[in-house]
């Protein structure tokens, strides 16, 4: 079913815009074709690229237990979506390995090629009921979206933004034309209709059905199932219009580094997430799980108060200290014996809205294991289920009325280099239908206070369902 290629060369271009354009201009032409993605590092404090990418030459879709593969090149014999038996990720780096083989490609620029992450590779998103590929989980709860468990496409090219110096890359392989003489490139699109909500948020849970919710695992928890939950409510509201116009104010009022704009066929997934799931350079492995959260002040005296208030809060700490935990067993599946450890425990970062409490954990991948295969390990991330992970799991399927899908999912790319990062899909929109969908939790312990867990699930969108309700 899939042809391997002959082998590739590489081209890196420098890409000079007009003054005043920005990457932002740039994808603004392609961005209403489907697969076309943002991967924005709207923040330079954990990123410093943005990427850019359109027209994937072969996409790997998977939808209730089913793994699609589709030939997307031009000229292929068909373009319908052929099942395949493998393991979701499993047959991405299938087809990575056919597609670009599995070794350095020829590089006009050699110097570019090593220092720029991805370059080319497969891209795109996990959604949280990916997991139910690899374990197995009770099915109580509906799941209406359109959007696929996961979506990920093999891209031939892409242009890649240097925030630290203000430069552009195309980069290609050899039988693509160069960025200025591609169709798209060469006319503006027609403007799309303005963005606008249609009627008011809702959430899928009231105060007191969270709280009694609450109460249930409090249950659990004194009962020995788990250590933690994490318990989320789901918001909704209908909007018409230009979902890439809701992305820009949202990335604007926000400005975290693992940002992403992701349109398919039927859905759009709009992200603005701070947490940085796993990435993979060289084999050196990291990943930042968040937990604990407390709001932002415009009074500095105030806002000093709030973050030193979390810092040394007994309970954040201990519920980061778990996940931390929870981590450093998945990353040991594929990492090197005695390699896992903690440089960073419960540090403090800063955003728009919240201050969080971040640990970082790292490890050196095994010689004989693929980045693909430790994000499988390890998927979804414990931040975003809880501890022991299966049970959270069984219990989260029990609570929550709805699926998640891609909410607390990952967001990623994995390039030819063998080089992957990805996200937690927190603070993530996704839109169908004319419908948007919007989630917000909290990790629950035994000492967890109901109120102040649910102010929490509003602290996290509070500058994201304001920020939309603005643009009626």
């Amino acid at each position: 079913m899939i042809q391997p290629n002959t082998p590739h060369s590489l081209i890196i271009d420098p890409v000079t815009l007009p003054a005043g354009i920005s990457i932002y201009d740039v994808f603004s032409r392609i961005e209403q074709a489907a697969w076309s993605m943002l991967f924005d590092s709207a923040s330079a404090q954990d990123g410093r690229y943005h990427i850019m990418l359109w027209q994937p030459a072969w996409m790997v879709t998977a939808k209730q237990n089913t793994v699609y593969v589709t030939d997307n090149r031009p000229g292929a014999a068909s373009q319908s979506a052929v099942k395949h038996a493998g393991a979701p990720l499993a047959c991405v780096k299938t087809l990575m390995d056919s597609h670009f083989g599995n070794q350095p490609l020829r590089c006009n620029n050699p110097a570019l090629y090593h220092q720029l992450p991805f370059v080319v590779g497969a891209a795109g998103l996990c959604g949280y009921d990916l997991g139910r590929y690899y374990e197995t989980l009770p099915e109580h709860n509906p799941s209406p979206y359109l959007c696929p468990d996961m979506a990920i496409g093999l891209f031939e090219q892409s242009v890649i933004a240097d925030t630290h110096t203000g430069k552009l890359y195309h980069c290609r392989l050899a039988h693509i034309g160069p960025l200025h003489e591609q169709a798209w490139y060469q006319h503006n699109p027609a403007a799309a209709p303005s963005f606008g909500l249609t009627g008011p948020w809702q959430s899928n849970l009231s105060q007191q059905t969270y709280t009694q919710a609450l109460r249930r695992i409090h249950q659990y928890i004194v009962a020995g199932d788990c250590y933690q939950i994490n318990m989320a409510q789901r918001f909704s509201a209908p909007y018409r219009g230009s979902e890439w116009q809701a992305y820009q104010r949202l990335r604007e009022t926000n400005n975290t580094p693992f940002s992403a704009f992701i349109r398919l066929e039927q859905s759009c997934i709009l992200s603005i997430s701070p947490e940085r799931f796993i990435a993979v350079n060289e084999g050196k492995v990291q990943s930042k799980p968040i937990k604990g959260t407390r709001p932002r002040y415009s009074c500095v005296e105030q806002d000093n108060q709030s973050a030193q208030a979390l810092l040394c809060a007994t309970k954040d700490r201990a519920e980061n200290l778990m996940i931390v935990d929870l981590l450093r067993n998945d990353l040991s599946k594929h990492c090197q014996p005695h390699s896992v450890h903690v440089p960073h425990l419960f540090a403090l970062e800063s955003y728009a809205a919240v201050h969080h409490m971040v640990s970082t954990v790292e490890g050196q991948l095994c010689p004989d294991a693929c980045a693909l295969d430790l994000l499988a390990g390890a998927f979804p991330g414990g931040s975003i289920t809880g501890a022991p992970k299966i049970r959270a799991m069984e219990i989260i399927e029990e609570l929550e009325p709805d699926r998640r899908n891609i909410y607390c999912g990952s967001i990623m790319y994995y390039g030819i280099k063998q080089d992957m990062d990805s996200s937690i899909t927190i603070r993530t929109l996704l839109a169908e239908n004319q419908q948007l969908y919007c989630w917000a939790g909290g990790g629950i312990v035994l000492d967890s206070d109901e109120s102040q867990e649910y102010q929490e699930t509003l602290d996290k969108v509070s500058r994201i369902l304001p920020a939309l309700e603005d643009m009626l």
